[in-house]
């Protein structure tokens, strides 16, 4: 599952340095592209929880940790980098996603009329609302990091990257996968050169990582994989991962190995906010909501999810950067009732155990 918390991270202590000097930063040259899939994959989740040092932990312990891209400056992803490769064995392999870029502005009107139901929640909380607007997450200059820094693994989000993209990652020895939640986006990738697909079910928490922002229900984990694994190409099962036994289901469906996100939001390695650790181990339903961001993702119920959620447009990245002061407030104030509390169904069932127990549990369902 793909959790991505849509918070504001500190990287206080990590050195930075300028996209437009990474072209003379040493490459970390890989002779073939990396094609092994470990039996188990760190979710990227973004804003926070995923830090370099829960990467470290899911690779060393012999998963694959993918650091989160999205909503980081470029620099600060070829920052997040190099602090992997410095706590990682030599040749030990981890990844980056990315998001790819969103076919276009939102109605500017529909967004004004959210941020009408909102200014009352920004009002009781002393804060004002974050200026709307569109962009495409810095997604070129982030391709430019990983051109030259080649991470073993790249993988997509939100949508396919073009062929000849495909082509040049692979001439770079970058493994390239692709995250989908129906046959027809599986298909799409498998054709354009994608290694593996990670196959998101409805349990999976955050954000859903498909082509596009539907409002069709989603698929089950269990029905998609039916679905996409006759395709062929190898799949990585995302969605209610938290055990041994969901692991080894899947693994009998056909998978090749399994995505989990929410089952590591409690280890000690996860950058995720004591408000979101708090309700992450509570019992509590969650809902598939745009309230946060404008795109539909899965997290906890709150006040904010039941009394507007409803009303929330389609209409991402803008009403992220809109709702972002309003959410930091949240997680300074530990309230949770203006976080996303970015989870997946089976939450309940996270524990508070370092990354690697919660790898080597998930590895036991390969026997």
């Amino acid at each position: 599952m793909r959790p991505h918390s849509c918070a504001e991270p500190s990287h206080a202590g990590r050195r930075l340095v300028a996209v437009d000097r990474i072209t003379s930063l040493s490459a970390v040259a890989t002779p073939e592209r990396f094609t092994t899939i470990p039996a188990v994959i760190g979710a990227p989740m973004a804003g926070g929880p995923t830090t370099p040092e829960l990467v470290t932990a899911v690779s060393t312990a012999g998963g694959l940790g993918v650091l989160a891209a999205g909503y980081l400056p470029a620099e600060q992803l070829a920052a997040d980098i190099g602090a992997v490769r410095v706590l990682l064995p030599p040749r030990a392999p981890f990844g980056v996603n990315l998001f790819a870029p969103p076919p276009g502005p939102a109605d500017p009107v529909d967004v004004a009329e959210y941020a009408t139901r909102l200014a009352p929640l920004a009002d009781a909380a002393g804060v004002a609302l974050g200026r709307p607007r569109f962009d495409d997450d810095d997604f070129e200059r982030k391709l430019q990091v990983v051109r030259v820094l080649r991470p073993p693994v790249v993988t997509f989000a939100f949508g396919r990257p073009e062929p000849g993209l495909v082509d040049e990652l692979h001439g770079l020895g970058v493994a390239v996968w692709v995250t989908i939640t129906s046959r027809e986006e599986a298909e799409h990738a498998a054709e354009g050169g994608a290694d593996a697909i990670i196959a998101q079910g409805a349990e999976a928490g955050g954000h859903r990582g498909g082509f596009e922002d539907s409002d069709e229900p989603p698929l089950p984990l269990d029905e998609l994989l039916a679905d996409v694994v006759p395709i062929g190409t190898p799949v990585i099962a995302a969605g209610g991962i938290m055990d041994a036994g969901d692991a080894r289901r899947v693994f009998r469906l056909g998978a090749t190995a399994v995505q989990a996100g929410t089952a590591f939001l409690l280890t000690p390695q996860a950058g995720t906010a004591a408000v979101h650790r708090t309700a992450i181990a509570a019992p509590g339903d969650t809902v598939l909501t745009r309230a946060f961001s404008g795109r539909r993702a899965r997290g906890i119920v709150n006040a904010w999810t039941t009394r507007i959620g409803a009303e929330a447009p389609r209409a991402y990245p803008e009403v992220h950067h809109l709702t972002a002061s309003l959410r930091a407030s949240g997680r300074r104030e530990g309230n949770a009732d203006l976080v996303n509390l970015w989870a997946g169904t089976e939450h309940v069932r996270a524990l508070p155990v370092p990354a690697a127990k919660v790898v080597a549990e998930l590895a036991r369902g390969l026997t």
